[in-house]
């Protein structure tokens, strides 16, 4: 079975460089991956925020946050 993995970030060259080096790097064979472009579908705030996501680029592993690097606070994304 598959660990659900979630990428959020807004799309500023931190989270960009982020996605391109830690998001593709997870094994396909162990992760499901999903990438959140937060800037776009704000929507999902919400949703990243009740993660625990505080600031992007971030990675949801299996329910658990690790926030990679301070792209941008979650509430300038709001």
């Amino acid at each position: 079975m598959k660990t659900k993995a979630i990428f959020y970030h807004a799309g500023c060259p931190v989270c960009v460089a982020a996605e391109q080096n830690v998001a593709a790097a997870l094994d396909p064979a162990r992760y499901d991956t999903e990438i959140v472009h937060l800037g776009k579908d704000k929507h999902r705030v919400a949703e990243a925020e009740k993660a625990g996501v505080k600031s992007v680029p971030a990675l949801v592993l299996g329910g658990q946050p690790y926030h990679i690097n301070f792209g941008a606070g979650i509430e300038a994304l709001r």
